[in-house]
């Protein structure tokens, strides 16, 4: 009878596993805290290891918030030594202060620390309690259809190079994973921390959702089905928001405006939700999305909005998102050499041409030459067979908005701008046909695709006319 708890944990973990493809090519790494449901998980995974054929490693972090960590250190060290499983083992400082509370520091920390494993997949030991739990602590946080589908069993990585997750045992209960435990004579380390109600998850675990049961017996079991049902809707409008994207043109990550404000504004703030998780940012507020949102639809004109890491950006018909932070690049005396510079956000790429670009002889034969960001105040230029115009009617007419104009690289030689970034070469400095040059071409990060119409779009790489 007893054995019918192992069977489960067993035929649970393997029918994630199969899932996930996994054979001879792949390595997981279990995270190891100590506790009964990462010890049944490596334990199982140890199991199944023959049958799959994956290297098999653990992973345990030491956060040294508990007098006792240096037991469960050594627990760990312990039983992967028995079991020939190799063990990373991680010492992490947990900052006090943090607004969300210590309980989200010390998951960060863990984060950020297994995240460092070399590994094709990292497997969790979350169970069906933790759905629940999390379905229910994400529902009273107020989240919406992606926050509400809580945790996937097989999630694979966002980013090419990272780890996916593994969670074999979602689909079990607590109540089985200790009998498994009892059934396989396996022992652990209880972290008292896991009963202070000081504690949001805490209190949930032992105050609240036992009182839901009370009226509610199957509502574990129904949290975590509601779930999966969350997680299907958020699969699907993913889909729609991809759809959405292809259709106002956002192939490189820019949106027609027009097109785009055609949406509806459940659809528009999918898509830009979309747009902002493949771009590595956390969600902004609803509120702060629906006042982004009001303004690109009520103001004409050039808008920069913040959403937290990114801003959305809007100019000339094209909407884009770009990333808030701060660009700092300091002057550098440059010479010439074929090759590319970081500048800004972006690249600067230089190679010697024929008849385009700076000319060589005159940067060979100056004093200094600097690379420098553009400049400030007042400041006249003049283009090859074109009118000496201001900075900022350049940048009009070449389609790069205000906010953009402080990354522009600018080449100064003996103090003369020969050639900036997105706009082009001085008259003074561009070579004639025949004469050697030094072709310059900047492309700046996070920018948009093409524009409508006739409308220019801020600049993605320069043309060699320039």
């Amino acid at each position: 009878m007893r054995a019918k708890a192992t069977e489960a944990v067993l035929a649970a973990a393997a029918k994630v596993l199969a899932g996930a493809a996994l054979d001879e090519r792949h390595r997981l790494c279990c995270a190891l805290s100590g506790g009964v449901d990462s010890v049944v998980l490596l334990d199982a995974l140890d199991h199944l290891r023959s049958r799959f054929g994956f290297a098999l490693e653990a992973a345990h972090v030491h956060h040294g918030l508990s007098p006792a960590a240096d037991g469960w250190q050594a627990f760990c060290e312990a039983f992967c030594r028995r079991r020939a499983i190799p063990l990373h083992v991680f010492r992490v400082d947990v900052p006090s202060g943090r607004p969300d509370g210590p309980e989200a520091a010390a998951r960060a920390a863990r984060h950020a620390a297994l995240s460092r494993v070399g590994c094709d997949w990292l497997v969790l030991g979350h169970h069906r309690d933790d759905q629940a739990e999390t379905v229910l602590f994400r529902l009273l946080r107020g989240a919406g259809v992606r926050g509400a589908a809580a945790m996937g069993a097989i999630e694979p990585a966002d980013v090419p190079g990272q780890a996916g997750r593994l969670r074999p045992l979602l689909d079990i209960g607590r109540e089985t994973i200790l009998a498994c435990a009892h059934e396989r004579g396996l022992a652990w380390v209880d972290d008292a921390s896991n009963a202070d109600p000081r504690f949001a998850r805490n209190d949930l675990r032992h105050r609240i959702l036992p009182a839901i049961e009370a009226g509610f017996p199957a509502a574990r079991a129904t949290l975590a089905r509601a779930a999966a049902h969350f997680r299907a809707a958020a699969e699907l409008l993913d889909e729609l928001a991809v759809a959405d994207a292809a259709a106002c043109g956002g192939g490189s990550g820019a949106f027609a405006r027009q097109a785009l404000l055609a949406l509806g504004p459940a659809r528009l703030a999918n898509l830009l939700r979309q747009e902002l998780r493949r771009l590595g940012s956390l969600p902004p507020t609803t509120a702060r999305l629906d006042e982004a949102i009001r303004q690109l639809r009520a103001v004409k004109g050039p808008l920069r909005l913040p959403l937290g890491d990114f801003a959305c950006h809007a100019y000339r018909g094209r909407v884009w998102l770009a990333p808030t932070r701060a660009i700092a690049q300091q002057t550098v005396s440059w010479r010439p050499a074929a090759g590319d510079i970081a500048w800004a956000d972006g690249t600067l790429r230089c190679a010697s041409a024929t008849g385009n670009g700076v000319l060589a002889s005159a940067l060979a034969q100056a004093s200094q030459c600097l690379l420098m960001p553009r400049p400030v105040g007042p400041q006249r230029l003049r283009l090859a067979d074109r009118p000496a115009k201001s900075f900022r009617k350049l940048c009009q007419e070449a389609g790069i908005p205000a906010w953009l104009r402080g990354r522009l690289p600018v080449l100064e030689v003996d103090g003369r701008v020969a050639w900036i970034g997105g706009l082009g070469v001085a008259a003074d400095f561009a070579c004639a046909p025949g004469q050697a040059g030094w072709l310059l071409a900047w492309s700046p990060g996070f920018t948009p695709s093409e524009p409508t119409g006739n409308e220019p779009a801020p600049p993605r790489s320069e043309p060699s006319s320039c």
